[in-house]
């Protein structure tokens, strides 16, 4: 692992110009492109709720997913590091708003990662890892709201 500053690069490039720019609140879409580099690009927009396009991509959406996918990502190290042999992983995560005319913010975000883990293997040791991996998940030591965990773990031979 390469410990020292990493830094990230995104570009973020508004879609939404309708030909009168923000000329008033409903005159604009809030269509992006979400990019960086080579990866492949993100159609982004805000929340159906906020005059966002519902088949797009959210902040709000992509909070939770990145959450999600970095407790994932240490969850799997921990595990191989430790011989927990894991067979699948599903995390149906969910991220709460608060939303007033002052200010919005995340009140908490839930994890449900759903693990298969080899028959055999330590299932005590394998739910006890999601508290190692939230301790060490970047995403959640950076956010200013809980991130829960409540995660099933089965064997499957």
């Amino acid at each position: 692992m390469a410990y020292g500053e990493h830094n990230y690069a995104v570009s973020v490039q508004w879609t939404g110009n309708r030909g009168s720019g923000t000329s008033g609140y409903r005159e604009y879409g809030r269509d992006h492109v979400i990019s960086a580099g080579t990866k492949p690009a993100i159609a982004g927009s805000s929340d159906a709720a906020f005059l966002g396009d519902a088949s797009r991509w959210n902040p709000e959406d992509l909070l939770v997913a990145s959450a999600s996918a970095c407790h994932k990502l240490w969850y799997l190290h921990l595990c191989a590091d430790a011989g927990v042999v894991v067979l699948e992983y599903l995390d149906n995560a969910e991220g709460t708003m608060l939303d007033s005319k002052e200010q919005g913010r995340f009140s908490q975000i839930v994890l449900r990662p759903h693990v298969v883990i080899l028959a055999g293997g330590n299932v005590e040791l394998a739910e006890h890892l999601h508290h190692t991996a939230h301790e060490k998940c970047y995403i959640a030591n950076s956010v200013n709201f809980p991130i829960l965990c409540e995660p099933v773990i089965t064997t499957k031979a």
